[in-house]
C-alpha cells in the first residue's frame, strides 16, 4: 500500500475540516484495498465531542457494510488517535492505522497504547504505524492552533 498516497486523502479531508472551523484531522477507511468512507472532524459544528474524523469514518463505513466489524481494514488519519478512537478502533475490529502526526513530542504512542490495552484488557490490537507525512499534518494543527489563539 502507498500510505503517502492515503495520507495525502486525509490531509485534503482535514483542510476540509478547518475550513467549517474544525480542529483540521481527516481520515478514511479501506476495507480488502477499497476506500470504503472518508470522514474529517464534525465536533465544533454539530456540538458533538465524539465528532471525531476517526469516529465519523468509522459509524459511516459500519453502515455502509452493515456491520459493526470492520474485518480486514485499514485506517488512515492525519493525527494519532486519542483514547476514545482508540477504543472505537478495538471495538470495529480494525486491523490496521496508519496516522500522520503524533499528538506529542514524546512519539510515544506505542506504549501509551500499551498502557490502556493492559489497562483495560482491549481484545484486539491493531497494528499502528505513525509519522507518515509527519511534517505536513503537524503543520496543519499546529498553524490552526497558532491562528485560534492570536
Amino acid at each position: 500500500m502507498n500510505h503517502e498516497f492515503y495520507m495525502k486523502e486525509c490531509i485534503s479531508l482535514a483542510k476540509m475540516s478547518k475550513e467549517y472551523g474544525e480542529v483540521p484531522v481527516g481520515a478514511m477507511l479501506l476495507k480488502n484495498n477499497k476506500i470504503i468512507s472518508k470522514a474529517h472532524n464534525t465536533s465544533i459544528s454539530l456540538s458533538d465531542p465524539t465528532g471525531h474524523a476517526e469516529i465519523n469514518v468509522i459509524r459511516d463505513a459500519c453502515k455502509k457494510i452493515n456491520n459493526y466489524r470492520i474485518n480486514n481494514s485499514v485506517l488512515y488519519v492525519s493525527l494519532e488517535p486519542c483514547l476514545m478512537c482508540i477504543s472505537a478502533i478495538c471495538e470495529a475490529r480494525i486491523e490496521n492505522v496508519i496516522f500522520g502526526a503524533y499528538a506529542d513530542y514524546d512519539k510515544n504512542f506505542q506504549s501509551k497504547f500499551n498502557y490502556v490495552k493492559n489497562r483495560f484488557k482491549l481484545n484486539h490490537t491493531p497494528k499502528f504505524i505513525g509519522g507518515i507525512l509527519e511534517e505536513e499534518c503537524s503543520l496543519l494543527i499546529k498553524n490552526f492552533f497558532k491562528v485560534k489563539r492570536s
